[in-house]
This record gives structure tokens, sequence and C-alpha cells, in this order.
């Protein structure tokens, strides 16, 4: 093994029973050998190098292309174990000068226009369709659920996500809501079956454009929630109500203030909106290079200290402001760990290839959200400080009165439409 890559190694690994294997068979062992042994095999000299220089980026190459291998453990587990002894901070000067370099041209790779947008949105989100079923909840929500109890599952937990926002919204029957990024329908949905919301969603994504509006049919709801294939900045019509899930990620650094000059116009006076996003404890920073190349090219995820101001410079105010912090490490290891047992299934919609891909892309973010300072943020904002009341209490009162809601309405559960 390379001297930069074991020196790396043996400064950090104090803790767990790591053991990486050469590509001359040499075995070489690291920390204090508590805990299951993860065994890792590095296949030639090129990768072992380009490990030791970006392993951030090149450790996800690497694993999709056969190159490293686990002989004991998985990825996950040797993601959970470095990611537990190495500081959030980049812990090399090289890492540094990396780093500091991504995040002074990061405006230029999350240069979000609506043709790039579009392009974006493809990329991920216009997969086959039967990929999604292996791993996410019946009603495929693609964002971080909300776990009221340890115990809950997946289903309940996006279940509670969405009731939790319906709350936060102050929905009151016949009142015109816009869901910016809409997914498949499933919030959208939600509001408009339970909170008596009229209902207009918009995605980029022609797979979930159409399978949202499918879904609206089947329910016999078309014409009180209904999902256009458009931009959020095209749209002119005044809203009482707006939510974003898990869209707020793409709109990249340099269109903060476009976001929410347009959620300004588009917010009635005296209306609410809350934003639901992944964020990041540790202030302003940069993607990570492998999920930009692969999974999310021009996505970004944002520091409060960049969201707040531009809030502010919109002329908008915040009502509330609510952290989820490890919610969204228990939302992936449901996925990760659904997604596992569906791996053949994976593999005959694509190839081994994608199939490692995707669980690089599952177990990285999982260890992030556990390790390196990662959480998931809702902001309530409004145009007028009187248009939520004083305190908090009718959150979980407004829930309570939605429970009831739901027995009436989720009879049976929420279900794709066609399965």
């Amino acid at each position: 093994m390379n001297r930069l890559l074991q020196g790396y190694l043996t400064r950090f690994m104090r803790v767990g029973n790591l053991e990486f294997v050469d590509p001359a068979g040499q075995t070489f062992r690291f920390g204090d050998g508590s805990g299951p042994l993860v065994r890792v095999r590095i296949k030639d000299r090129r990768t072992e190098w380009a490990l030791a220089l970006n392993a951030e980026f090149e450790l996800g190459e690497a694993f999709m292309d056969g190159r490293v291998d686990f002989e004991a453990g998985r990825i996950y587990d040797f993601l959970d174990l470095v990611l537990s002894n190495v500081p959030s901070t980049m812990p090399t000067t090289w890492a540094r000068m990396v780093y500091r370099w991504r995040v002074l041209t990061r405006r230029w790779r999350q240069h979000n226009h609506s043709r790039a947008s579009r392009r974006n949105v493809a990329h991920h989100y216009d997969l086959d369709a039967r990929l999604y079923r292996l791993f996410l909840d019946s009603d495929r929500q693609y964002s971080c659920a909300y776990f009221e109890t340890p115990d809950a599952d997946l289903e309940a937990a996006q279940l509670a996500k969405k009731r939790h926002l319906a709350a936060k919204l102050l929905l009151e029957p016949g009142q015109k809501l816009l869901d910016i990024g809409c997914g498949w329908g499933g919030l959208g949905l939600y509001l408009a079956s339970i909170g008596g919301a009229d209902v207009t969603g918009v995605t980029l994504s022609e797979e979930q454009h159409g399978i949202a509006n499918e879904r609206a049919a089947a329910r016999g709801i078309a014409d009180q929630a209904r999902f256009l294939l458009s931009d959020y900045r095209a749209l002119d019509t005044q809203f009482d109500r707006i939510v974003s899930v898990g869209m707020f990620e793409h709109v990249g650094v340099g269109h903060f203030d476009e976001f929410f000059a347009k959620v300004g116009q588009l917010l009635k006076p005296d209306g609410v909106m809350v934003l639901h996003s992944i964020g990041r404890f540790d202030g302003p920073g940069d993607t990570n290079a492998w999920i930009q190349k692969y999974i999310f090219p021009g996505g970004y995820i944002p520091a409060l200290s960049e969201v707040l101001p531009a809030i502010e410079r919109a002329g908008l105010k915040v009502t509330d402001i609510e952290i989820l912090r490890l919610h969204y490490a228990e939302t992936l290891k449901a996925w990760r760990e659904r997604f596992l047992e569906h791996r053949e299934e994976a593999r005959e919609l694509y190839d081994e290839r994608f199939c490692r891909m995707w669980e690089f892309y599952l177990a990285g973010s999982e260890t992030a959200f556990r390790h390196q300072d990662m959480m998931n943020f809702q902001i309530q904002i409004t145009r007028n400080q009187n248009a939520v009341p004083l305190t908090r209490d009718y959150i979980t009162r407004t829930e309570a009165d939605l429970r009831v809601r739901e027995r009436d309405y989720l009879r049976p559960p929420l279900r794709l439409a066609g399965e």
C-alpha cells in the first residue's frame, strides 16, 4: 500500500476493525480491532493512488467499476466505520485545497437556468418508474420521513411527514395550494383529499408528471389536484398556500434570491408557505463531487445562513423553523435495506454497475446524515406575521384532527396507480 494512503488511515482510524488488501495481496490493519471486521480489497495500483489523492470522488467510481470490493462487510459498513473516525472537516491539506476550489467555482456548476434544470431533473427522476417502487413507501415519498416514534416504520413515518406539513400550512378547505416540485403527487393528493385544498403541483420530470395525474384521476379528484409539467418560475397565479419538499436542493445557491422573489409574487398577502429541504449544520460548502456527477447534477445542500438572508431580501418573514436531525438517516436506512432486498430486480432493470452506484448513493447519503453535519429543515414563511398563531400549539391540535380524517380517507392505504 502506498505510504500516503497508509499514513492517512493510520492517523485517523482509531476505533474499529478495518483491513485493506492491496493489489500485491498484502493485508494492512487499522483501528483497535473492536467491532465487526470490514475488509477492503483494492485491485490495482492506479485505484490505490486515486484513493490516496481524492477518496471523496474516487471511492464511488472504484466501487461502481468493481476496482474496490468488500470481502467482509459492505460499502455501508466501510463508510460508517471510516466516517465515524474521520473528522467532518477536510482532514488533509490537499483535501482542503480541492474543497475550497470547488466552493469557489460552485455557482458555475449550480447555474440552473430553465433548460439546465429540466435536464438535471430528468437525469435522476426520469429513470424507469419501476426502480423507485423497489425501495420507496407505497405513496412513493422521495424525501425525509418524520419518525414520531423510534419504532415507526417507513409507511407510518412518511404519512406523519405529510400530516406535519399539512398542520404547519394551516390549511382550510377550498384554499388554493401550490406544490413546487410535486414528485409523484403523494403530498398534493394528501393535501387535496385530507386537507380539502385545491392543489396545483409543478414538476420538471415527465415521469412524475404523468404518474401524478394518473393517480389524481384514479382517485376521482383530477379537478381538485392537477399536476403541471412546468417550471415554477413560469407561474403567475397567486396561492393561499405554498409547499415545497425536496426541491430546494435543486435550485442552486446562485438562484436563491430568484426562488424567494418568485415565492413572494405567488403567495397571497395573508398566505403561508412551508419549505422542507436538506441542510447542513456546518455552514456554506459544496456538493460532493461524486454525487454531483452521478446522482444530482446541479444540486446543492444549503446552510441556513445562506437561505435566511435570501428570504429576508425577498421581503418575506420566517415564522417557524424546525430542524429534523436524524430523521433522514433513518429514512435512508429504510430505503437502503429495501433496495438491497430487491437488488436483483434493479439489476434486471439496469445492470450491476448501476446497482453498485445506487447502493453507494444510499449508503453514502445515510452515513453523511449520521456523521457529516447534514440535517433537514422546515421553514414556515409568510408575508404577514399575523397569518399564523402566536404559539406552536396549533400544530399538535391540527395533527390530531388530521389523524381522524385519515381514518376515513386512507382505507385502503395509499398505493400507486396500477399497484
